[in-house]
């Protein structure tokens, strides 16, 4: 392969990693799913922030948002003093009583209201809340112990600070966790499921913090009869309790996944999404107790499953792990005639590839393919 086309070739693989990252970036947390903005950070970006009370039903605003008119009572945060007393808000939810809200500057130089609705609990949540520009693993000690609160709204604050948090600031503040909580929570059929994945990482993280070898064991046996129970065929948080085994357990926990099948053709399509995105994990945060090599080798045998096949050969080419070019190559006749992102993946994957081989396989693709190929390829430049 020459100069120009190996730097070409970087180019495709960089932007195919890209696309992947961001589809994966939405909150650091990767099994928590997309969460927006906590109370504190709205708090220390507000200019203005005040307690009010309804005054009226919701309406569409000049952008046909809902929006809902609020008396202000109390400035928390800055100084303002609204004609007539009140404020207009746009509001996710109708809201009744008591409400949160808070202000940003706009670019011509006025504020744009946003409420919530707040109780008395809530209202002291967000006035103790450690800010924003604190240390992170200081700020989750304060948080873990809201994680599940009575209150839903402190307790899904709660989870919005972990699900924005790098992984590393949770293994720092991993000390503040409740073992014994995080155990129910990831067999608790009622928890919320959306926040299940995150506990049995979080789980995982106390297991291999643990001083006692019987306190690891234990909450290691939860996280295995979490994941082998029976479960429908869509499992929330399935990844994260994959990824909190491979963060107690190390290198081990992959063997265990292919104790239970999980590689197998007959593996159902959404657990092998969850394993890949697991292994995708332990290849980003784990590379002290799990070789890459052993999370490449592991991604690699996913590329049998039209369900993960895509998504796993642009993991590979991200993790330069080159010797799967005709395993990869393979793709384009078996999975690739009516998939368009399949052929994206194998082509930039063999474009970066730097081995002769791939040049090899390239040229036999394009020998009885040439336009889908040129395609591809064009498709694997961009990021979208």
């Amino acid at each position: 392969m020459t100069r120009v086309a190996r730097k070409a070739g970087w180019l495709v693989c960089l932007a195919l990693c890209l696309a992947l990252t961001l589809a994966a970036s939405a909150s650091a947390c990767p099994f928590c799913g997309t969460v927006g903005p906590s109370l504190a950070e709205r708090r220390d970006a507000a200019s203005v922030v005040a307690v009010g009370e309804a005054d009226g039903e919701p309406a569409g605003d000049s952008e046909g948002l809902p929006s809902q008119r609020f008396r202000v009572h109390q400035l928390l945060r800055g100084e303002f003093r609204p004609a007539g007393g009140t404020i207009t808000a746009r509001v996710v939810a109708p809201t009744t009583g008591t409400a949160i809200l808070f202000a940003r500057d706009t670019d011509h130089g006025g504020l744009r209201w946003s409420a919530m609705q707040a109780d008395e609990a809530v209202l002291g949540h967000v006035a103790a809340a450690p800010a924003w520009d604190e240390p992170p693993a200081e700020r989750l000690r304060w948080y873990a112990k809201r994680l599940e609160h009575p209150d839903p709204a402190i307790a899904a604050d709660a989870f919005t600070e972990f699900g924005l948090a790098p992984c590393a600031a949770v293994r720092a503040a991993s000390d503040a966790f409740d073992t014994a909580a995080l155990r129910r929570w990831v067999i608790d059929p009622g928890i919320d499921q959306r926040r299940r994945g995150f506990y049995g990482l979080a789980l995982g993280i106390v297991a291999a913090a643990a001083e006692s070898p019987d306190e690891r064991a234990a909450s290691v046996r939860v996280l295995r009869d979490a994941v082998t129970a029976p479960a429908s065929e869509f499992r929330a948080g399935f990844d994260g309790l994959l990824g909190g085994m491979m963060v107690a357990e190390g290198e081990s926990a992959i063997d265990v996944f292919d104790e239970m099948g999980l590689f197998a053709a007959s593996a159902r399509p959404a657990d092998q999404k969850h394993l890949l995105a697991a292994l995708r994990f332990a290849g980003e945060e784990l590379a002290d107790t799990i070789p890459r090599s052993r999370v490449a080798a592991a991604t690699a045998r996913l590329l049998a499953s039209p369900a993960t096949a895509t998504d796993a050969t642009i993991d590979l080419a991200r993790y330069a792990a080159w010797e799967h070019a005709e395993a990869v190559a393979a793709l384009w006749d078996r999975l690739g005639g009516d998939d368009p992102l399949v052929r994206r993946a194998v082509a930039g994957y063999l474009s970066a590839c730097p081995r002769p081989e791939a040049r090899r396989l390239l040229e036999a693709i394009r020998g009885r393919d040439p336009a889908r190929l040129d395609a591809a390829l064009k498709a694997a430049q961009s990021p979208r």
